[in-house]
């Protein structure tokens, strides 16, 4: 009699177990794009990226940015998260707080630590000013620079650099070489 129930309940047992889902509204980091870039797993499979709003992270290509991305990843990498807020911005990202399970906020964390500026720009958070105050005191992360370039101004100075760069880009560009299309074989014969 115990086999006949045991089997049963074993059936019972994996599928209540394959319904125990996370709740909707708890996101997987899948990705990590940048220090303050994220690709996210929703419980249906639909990817989204997400900014981490009111701070921002060095560049990948500027000093600290490497670091800023792996101190991202450190945090949440492959954990559940939960979002508050739901703004896009241009790039048709969503901006929000990332809020881990254990109630960590990511964005103020990095900030924390010294890997992100408060971006000041989006965030009037007296909070996230003292984080940030307190990282640059303890010379944390992106503050042991004596004098860090933020993100927005490095930014402004590529673009700038880049469109006065070459003013005659057009001009000077060195003329394509294309190689003689092969005949097809319907127009060969």
């Amino acid at each position: 009699m115990f086999k006949k129930y045991s089997s049963l309940l074993l059936i019972v047992l994996f599928t209540l177990w394959g319904c125990n889902r996370q709740p909707a509204n708890l996101y997987k980091v899948v990705k990590v794009k940048d220090g303050d870039t994220i690709g996210l797993l929703s419980n249906d499979n639909q990817e989204m990226t997400v900014r981490l709003a009111e701070v921002d992270c060095p560049e990948k290509t500027q000093a600290f940015g490497q670091a800023a991305k792996k101190a991202t990843s450190d945090l949440c990498f492959g954990k559940y998260v939960k979002l508050i807020g739901n703004v896009h911005d241009r790039y048709g990202r969503t901006v929000a707080l990332v809020i881990l399970e254990d109630g960590t906020n990511v964005n103020y964390q990095l900030v924390k630590t010294g890997y992100a500026w408060q971006y000041k720009q989006y965030s009037q958070s007296a909070e996230l000013a003292g984080y940030e105050q307190q990282a640059r005191e303890s010379k944390l992360g992106l503050w042991h620079d004596v004098n860090p370039t933020p993100p927005w101004e490095f930014r402004r100075e590529k673009k700038a650099g880049y469109q006065t760069s070459n003013p005659d880009s057009l001009q000077n560009k060195p003329k394509r070489h294309y190689k003689k299309r092969k005949p097809k074989l319907e127009e060969a014969y």
